[in-house]
């Protein structure tokens, strides 16, 4: 079992905790560097959260 996988049964059901630490991370990373790579940073965000699969969960609430 890798490591991604591993984190993915963690992560299970807290999948919204998961997207906001994320999100939270890279807030944090923005504001270090003053912005210069939130391009980066964002693509970043993204693509971790495919991987975990919850991608788009935070930016879309459930109605």
């Amino acid at each position: 079992m890798s490591v991604m996988d591993k984190l993915k049964q963690m992560l299970k059901g807290h999948e919204d905790q998961a997207s906001r630490g994320i999100d939270k991370a890279g807030d944090f990373a923005d504001e270090k560097t003053q912005s210069k790579y939130s391009g980066q940073v964002d693509t970043a965000q993204d693509k971790l959260k495919e991987q975990l699969g919850n991608e788009g969960t935070h930016d879309n609430p459930p109605q």
